[in-house]
């Protein structure tokens, strides 16, 4: 049996009794559907362009039951990654990070679709601030733990050049984690502007935090692996 199976934080049993919040948030977000789902329209809102007005429609049936099922499927995928990475041994050295992450990212999905449910019964939100902000202040909180990630095959930045070599992952995450810190301040800033070209600075900020550590990692390859 794995070292992480027989850590007693981590064992599959303790981490769902101390994750009875996330469950409630995830069951609380499906209950709210079910309960506005006889005076939704036929179509909901699915997506919105880079103006804030909606482009893509969706179901009301598939509005209200994908995001809930979708969020307690990462849920149950969160529990049963760190027993079958290959490098398992190294969740037990940043459990309190793998936590604080799965958190986040359930915040993420239910007030995404807390706010596509409002907007849908005809609240006038600003559905563009809120995806910009929240995906901004993702970035924030992710960029303050990106450093204390360690070596594994699914969280995190994962390169051929960083799953390579635990020095070069190492090296990756802490540069990562100030540069997603930045990101995630100026998007959160830029989601105050309404205007297009605050659109366009915010996106290329996102591919930009995305891709320089992709690229970062294989010259640090380069110097840390021998020839």
């Amino acid at each position: 049996m794995s070292s992480t199976a027989n850590n007693k934080d981590t064992s599959l049993f303790n981490v769902i009794k101390k994750d009875w919040y996330i469950l409630i948030l995830i069951l609380a977000t499906l209950a709210f559907g079910i309960y506005v789902y006889p005076i939704l329209p036929d179509k909901v809102p699915s997506h919105w362009n880079i103006h804030g007005q909606v482009d893509g429609w969706s179901d009301k049936s598939f509005a209200v039951w994908f995001f809930p099922l979708l969020n307690l499927g990462l849920y149950a995928l969160f529990l049963f990654l760190p027993r079958i990475d290959p490098r398992r041994e190294n969740y037990s050295r940043f459990f309190g990070t793998y936590r604080v992450i799965r958190i986040f990212l359930h915040v993420f999905f239910a007030l995404l679709y807390m706010v596509t449910l409002v907007v849908s019964l005809g609240y006038p939100l600003k559905v563009d601030f809120f995806v910009k902000f929240a995906v901004s202040l993702l970035f924030l909180v992710l960029g303050n733990y990106m450093g204390k990630i360690k070596h594994n095959y699914f969280v995190g930045i994962k390169t051929p050049w960083t799953l390579a070599n635990e020095e070069v992952w190492q090296i990756t995450h802490r540069f990562a984690g100030p540069l997603w810190v930045c990101g995630g301040i100026l998007g959160m800033v830029l989601s105050f502007f309404t205007a297009a070209w605050a659109g366009y600075i915010f996106f290329a900020i996102l591919i930009t935090i995305g891709l320089v550590p992709v690229v970062y990692s294989y010259f640090v390859y380069k110097r840390v692996v021998p020839k």
